[in-house]
């Protein structure tokens, strides 16, 4: 990088621009994530001065609620991306492919929820919980490539095995995960609430999804003409797994299965330590923040009780084949770790980025 960079004034609102205040598009506004993002700017008082909420022409005029506000969801056009600091992708990847460039030439920082920039060259697949778990030092970088939002099943495992390794060695991992038809957006809330419907009707089911019935059915992989397949999502977890955790603990043995479930992954961790499994204490290694223990059976981990929270909800099941060995039951809503693993990637670029078009 030239030792001779610096930023460029601009224009529009500079005096608002230099009050610490950001200027912000979430393109795929109306998706699942996207409405979950713009919920955790909210949230966690992203310090913003302006948010555009940008999606297809099918989305373009609908309403919604920023801050005390309510604003116009607006078509994606190359003009959108002037005087931004911060845009969220959270469209599918073809639109984040077909625009993220525009975004960054302008001198936005990206934030790829959509995965489509996992391989590009100068990308970092990003979780700032485990960075903070790893006690990771922030880097300045004036000139970042775009942060892909690593998988939030791959920040679940992450954060349950390094929180475990401080108790005792893991030698080995296996974990089952309840993937939810929420992973595939909107379109597959839709498709799994129609089977449902249609099989209870005795109709024919829509698979245009899943390309196989997910209602009332568990799966390890989905039909031929599906768009996306479970061994591809599987892979991207524990690849997404290794970005984060550096080797730093053990990658786990992950077996994804399609549930019948609209929201919210659930997993199934069995881990083997080097030594005595002692509950208590491996309680106490667990605890922290962005996890809740619960030993309450209505306070059980589960799907329900998961929504709407950043934690992840945990509960401890002595092995009593094994007293090595313990399974962790765990839910979580994996949109709202998404949304916040995104944001938080943002505030940590604004800590270090300088505002406007670096040149």
């Amino acid at each position: 990088m030239s030792s001779n960079v610096k930023p460029v004034a601009l224009a529009h609102n500079e005096v608002l621009r230099g009050s610490n205040l950001y200027r912000i598009a979430i393109v795929g506004a109306s998706t699942l994530k996207g409405k979950e993002v713009a919920e955790v700017l909210n949230d966690r008082n992203f310090p913003s001065i302006d948010v555009k909420l940008l999606d297809d022409d099918e989305s373009m005029g609908k309403l919604e609620a920023m801050k005390d506000e309510v604003t116009f969801i607006q078509s994606v056009r190359p003009d959108q991306f002037d005087n931004l600091d911060f845009t969220f992708f959270a469209c599918d990847q073809d639109c984040t492919r077909k625009n993220w460039k525009t975004a960054a030439k302008a001198g936005s920082a990206i934030i790829d929820l959509s995965y489509a920039l996992e391989e590009e060259p100068n990308a970092s697949v990003r979780s700032p919980w485990i960075e903070r778990q790893l006690g990771r030092a922030l880097t300045i970088d004036l000139q970042p490539g775009p942060a892909v939002v690593a998988h939030p099943a791959a920040v679940v495992l992450a954060l349950l095995l390094l929180r475990t390794q401080k108790f005792a060695e893991v030698r080995k991992a296996l974990a089952t995960v309840f993937e939810p038809a929420s992973e595939h957006g909107q379109k597959g809330m839709d498709e799994l609430h129609e089977q449902t419907v249609n099989l209870l009707s005795f109709q024919q089911l829509p698979k245009n999804v899943f390309d196989v019935q997910v209602a009332f059915n568990m799966v390890n992989r989905y039909g031929e003409k599906s768009a996306s397949s479970l061994t591809a999502i599987q892979n991207r977890v524990l690849k997404h797994y290794q970005h984060i955790t550096e080797n730093s603990v053990p990658v786990p043995s992950v077996l994804l299965v399609q549930a019948p479930t609209f929201h919210g992954h659930a997993f199934a961790l069995h881990v083997e330590l080097t030594r005595n499994a002692d509950i208590a204490e491996l309680a106490k290694a667990l605890a922290g923040e962005h996890i809740k223990l619960t030993q309450l059976a209505e306070e059980a981990p589960t799907n329900v009780n998961a929504a709407g929270q950043s934690d992840i909800q945990v509960s401890i099941v002595p092995d009593v084949q094994d007293g090595n060995s313990f399974w962790l039951w765990a839910a979580s809503d994996n949109l709202r770790v998404a949304a916040a693993t995104a944001v938080e990637c943002a505030e940590t670029m604004a800590a270090t980025r300088p505002r406007g078009k670096i040149q």
